[in-house]
């Protein structure tokens, strides 16, 4: 069995705190990841960085996005262009149908986090042709504040039918692959296959504290603000941080 972590930011997104090179450094030494999707919020910058750096790295990564639907957030893998944020649920799940995606819910249930309810879900999956792109349900998120929320995810996804999808929801290195989604086989490929066909498993790393987690990310993400973001472009080298460039693309 292989695993994936499906939810990862980086710094394209507004609250992510490393580069895209330390992120694949980091899951690369999680020898139990094969793949891992960058998901920043909104937008896909840094997914092209991700998969031309990843053979480096013996990963693939898989190309997604954390979108901002009306109903909540979405996580969108496997597409090509990014999604208009603000969308009705159903209208975000059928614009990436369109272009041969498909989509997870992510942290249902979850406080302060902006999350897809059950109610919202269940209309997706009534429309014949959502159905065919909402695959599952992040059943297991490590990077809760208040994880009791997990419970009813996989609740959820066991009344709904749907794949139960495990992730680190990282926005620090220390969080990636806490939480994982097993399948099946090697590739990407296998991956997807396995989600279609409900057929992934989930794994639960060690959990952290609420003030573990809170103390993680605090301190990065206000070197973030400052411009400062962790980074490694070499494997055989220490962990650093460097100062970006903050321009209007986002580039590094």
């Amino acid at each position: 069995m292989s695993f994936a972590d499906l939810h990862v930011h980086s710094i394209y997104s507004y609250d992510g705190t490393s580069t895209i090179p330390a992120i694949l450094k980091h899951a690369a030494a999680r020898t139990n990841l094969k793949a891992l999707a960058i998901t920043d919020h909104d937008t896909i910058r840094g997914v092209r960085e991700a998969q031309d750096l990843a053979p480096r790295y013996g990963l693939e990564v898989i190309p997604g996005c954390e979108i901002s639907t009306r109903d909540g957030h979405l996580l969108a893998l496997f597409i090509e262009n990014s999604i208009k944020p603000d969308l009705p649920l159903l209208d975000t799940v059928l614009a990436l149908a369109d272009q041969g995606g498909i989509c997870v819910a992510a942290h249902p249930y979850a406080r302060g986090m902006n999350s897809l309810t059950a109610e919202s879900i269940r209309k997706v999956v009534a429309h014949p042709r959502a159905a065919q792109c909402l695959v599952g349900v992040e059943v297991f998120n490590a990077c809760l504040i208040y994880p009791d929320s997990n419970i009813r995810a996989l609740a959820a996804a066991q009344q709904l039918g749907l794949a139960k999808t495990g992730s680190s929801d990282a926005h620090v290195l220390s969080a990636i692959g806490r939480g994982a989604t097993g399948f099946l086989g090697d590739t990407a490929a296998d991956l997807r296959k396995a989600l279609i066909e409900r057929q992934t498993y989930v794994h639960r790393g060690p959990r952290q504290s609420r003030a573990k987690i809170i103390a993680g990310y605090l301190p990065r993400i206000f070197l973030r603000k400052l411009g400062w973001a962790a980074w490694n472009a070499n494997p055989q080298e220490p962990l650093t941080y460097i100062r970006y460039a903050r321009t209007l693309t986002g580039s590094v």
